[in-house]
């Protein structure tokens, strides 16, 4: 019988899962990709390499919330090593209407894919588009050609100073107490708390796995908004089957869908990505999401 070879990357090796172990790959210097872009990434849990861009430049407001840069405007690119001098990337660029052609023709000259572009929000003002990205290569020439299509727009570069910490040290939410309902903890970034919850079946794309870190990750953020409220939004990840009884759980639980797309081009399983709003009492928007993780095949916490 034909045996057909699978491939894996764990880590930094390469490995054919029929039992014939490869050499490891040669290490990328991911400096190169901080010098491309003109801001430095840091390397994942999951081994994928990752660049947030935050919009801090925009003052966008949606139904009368100022948002942070870490609840809805964070640009980001990620990286995947693929071979000893290739890399796989994907990303999420937040644009203006008025950004969005230049920076689409840009990215086609320097051999980037649009794999999706669409909304977040609802009647946020200005208004604010999302720009899925992909391409493999060097991770030099695919650093140079992302940060040559984002000096089009008015993306901050460099280093940014850290935001200022609250008293408390947190962002004015009981983020232990949301932490506890949702079942799954996360980290401030920006005055946002932020989670991260991985799907339980692997993703791949071109046959290759996708780390949770590359966008295949459901995201929650809380951004407070007062007295013990805060708004939230972010997107589910999920499976055909899983779409209708997770927005029966956010309409139940007074959170509306603002957006209904796909990001990718060739993954599998097929994903669609469920954008959400709400802006209420912190734990029972927490109580609310956690009602629509229950209609989903999520990873268990560690």
């Amino acid at each position: 019988m034909r045996q057909t070879a699978v491939w894996v990357l764990v880590g930094l090796a390469l490995i054919v899962v029929d039992g014939q172990a490869q050499r490891p790959l040669a290490p990328i210097d991911w400096k190169v990709v901080d010098s491309g872009l003109g801001k430095p990434g840091a390397l994942q849990p999951d081994g994928a390499y990752k660049v947030g861009l935050p919009r801090g430049d925009l003052h966008v407001t949606a139904a009368g919330v100022t948002l942070k840069p870490a609840l809805a405007l964070g640009s980001w690119v990620a990286f995947k090593q693929v071979s000893d001098t290739e890399v796989m990337l994907m990303g999420d660029l937040v644009l203006l209407e008025s950004e969005v052609a230049p920076v689409l023709s840009q990215l086609q000259e320097g051999g980037i894919a649009q794999t999706a572009l669409h909304n977040h929000l609802l009647h946020e003002s200005p208004r604010v588009m999302y720009m899925h990205v992909a391409g493999r290569g060097t991770p030099a020439r695919l650093a140079g050609a992302v940060h040559a299509a984002l000096a089009l727009t008015g993306t901050p570069f460099g280093t940014s100073p850290p935001p200022a910490a609250t008293p408390a040290g947190t962002p004015g939410i009981d983020t232990a107490q949301i932490a506890a309902i949702l079942g799954y903890r996360g980290k401030v970034n920006g005055g946002v708390y932020q989670v991260g919850v991985p799907r339980a079946e692997t993703v791949t794309a071109e046959g290759i796995a996708i780390p949770p870190s590359m966008g295949v990750a459901t995201a929650i953020n809380f951004q407070p908004t007062g007295g013990g409220k805060a708004a939230i939004t972010g997107d589910f990840v999920l499976i055909g089957t899983e779409v209708n009884p997770v927005i029966r759980a956010l309409h139940d639980n007074g959170i509306t869908i603002t957006a209904l797309h796909s990001h990718m081009l060739s993954e599998s399983p097929r994903l669609f990505f469920m954008h959400y709003w709400g802006n209420d009492d912190a734990p029972k928007l927490a109580r609310g999401l956690r009602a629509a993780l229950d209609r989903m095949n999520i990873k268990k916490p560690s």
